[in-house]
């Protein structure tokens, strides 16, 4: 599989969201892919990811077979992928193609850069793939450079640090607010696109008791079921609202939906939080009046969220220097794997006269002094091979193996040698 690593991708940054929710692929899904390429298109390594914002196939093969992935992801989703074909990009250069999936994995190409849920979504691609037996030595390996790429980028950068968009950074308020409540009560009201973004990071805390609240209930309904969180009807918010800790709202109104007059009669004891994530503002900026009610705007969590992004797009560079150090390594062993094949053959060359002079000369010797013999014939063939070996592998790294290859091929006849062992 050397210099064989491909890849095709649909993006965020070359398909509108409705374009690649018709490509995305749950989990079976991808299965099903990596299936159908093994044995339609005869590939033994793949990882298929599929997020929200990207669909990503990397796989291993002497030929570009995107037209072929990409009409097998047609297939599956009932598309007439020439519809689509155009949205995906092709990296058939191997070393582009390799650097790629760190890049991706390590959230560098992420909508919200750094994004902390990409390196869980490679891990479940890669799990995926080697729960089918389509990850080989050469995936697992990549996958493993990443991880621990993954694990200095964390340990050494900003890259991680903070939250970078606005629904992480609303979640990220609402944790430095609410330290000192056990199970804070929180209330969303408003499920637009922002308000569901909130709702999903708010899953990935235990911390809170999450109640969802919407116009239309069924949105509500279907969110909350999926999310495992409670149901709030529309028509009772303000009679209840006043029993939760928190309140973010992103409803879409001309005048603010939570004013002063509805909220200037509870009997606040200690504080209530509110955010404000709606443009034009859904809260009436003069609730802070009321003795205990913070409000949070949408300005405010913004500037948090920019912040922290500003800190990870200066911490890039470090990032791409690591991914560079990790490539080497990384490619060292894959030149490495190229001459394993002849190392084995050289050894297996070696074993076989070893062999055969045992056999002529073992003859009427005892057991104690057969054994003898074997250990230091053993050991005169590992000090024969340990020069090539390295010597192979240094040249690896230059660059310069295939030279050395044909000359241990012609000095110990070594394709010969595979044939006899192939005919045993």
């Amino acid at each position: 599989m050397h210099q064989q690593f491909k890849a095709i991708s649909i993006s965020h940054h070359t398909a509108p969201i409705d374009v690649r929710e018709r490509v995305a692929l749950e989990e079976q899904g991808c299965k099903n892919l990596l299936l159908q390429a093994r044995e339609v298109l005869d590939i033994s390594e793949m990882l298929v990811l599929s997020t929200c914002n990207r669909t990503e196939i990397y796989y291993t093969s002497a030929e570009d077979r995107s037209e072929d992935i990409i009409k097998l992801i047609g297939i599956q989703k009932g598309l007439d992928t020439n519809l689509y074909k155009h949205y995906f990009q092709s990296f058939t250069d191997h070393q582009v193609a390799v650097r790629r999936l760190f890049e991706v994995s390590l959230g560098i190409h992420s909508q919200v850069v750094g994004d902390l849920q990409i390196t869980s979504q490679a891990k479940h691609a890669y799990q995926w793939a080697a729960d089918v037996n389509m990850a080989g030595p050469f995936v697992h390996r990549l996958m493993h450079a990443i991880f621990f790429a993954n694990k200095r980028v964390v340990q050494e950068t900003a890259f991680r640090d903070g939250a970078a968009s606005v629904s992480y950074a609303t979640v990220e308020l609402l944790e430095d607010l609410t330290t000192a409540l056990i199970q804070p009560k929180v209330l969303v009201v408003g499920l637009g696109e922002i308000g569901t973004d909130v709702c999903k990071n708010l899953a990935e805390n235990k911390h809170f008791e999450v109640t969802l609240c919407n116009r239309t209930h069924i949105k509500a309904d279907e969110l909350a079921t999926e999310l495992n969180f409670k149901v709030l009807p529309f028509s009772q918010v303000e009679e209840k609202m006043r029993q939760y800790d928190v309140i973010i709202s992103s409803v879409a109104k001309q005048d603010p939906f939570i004013t002063q007059a509805m909220i200037k009669s509870w009997d606040i004891l200690s504080y209530k939080f509110f955010v404000d994530l709606a443009v034009p503002r859904s809260i009436e900026s003069t609730i802070e009046e009321i003795p205990g009610v913070v409000l949070y705007n949408i300005d405010e969590i913004q500037s948090r969220a920019n912040e922290a992004l500003q800190k990870r797009i200066v911490a890039i560079a470090h990032v791409q220097e690591i991914i560079t150090e990790a490539l080497k390594d990384f490619s060292d062993w894959s030149r490495e794997m190229a001459v394993s094949p002849t190392i084995n053959k050289l050894k297996n060359a070696l074993e076989q006269i070893r062999q055969e002079e045992l056999a002529r000369h073992l003859k009427g010797l005892t057991p104690a002094e057969t054994e003898r013999i074997e250990q230091i014939t053993k050991g005169i063939m590992q000090k024969i091979i340990k020069l090539p070996v390295l010597q192979l592998k240094a040249a690896c790294k230059r660059g310069e193996a295939e030279t050395l290859i044909d000359v241990l091929n012609d000095l110990f006849n070594l394709e010969a040698q595979s044939e006899r062992e192939l005919y045993k």
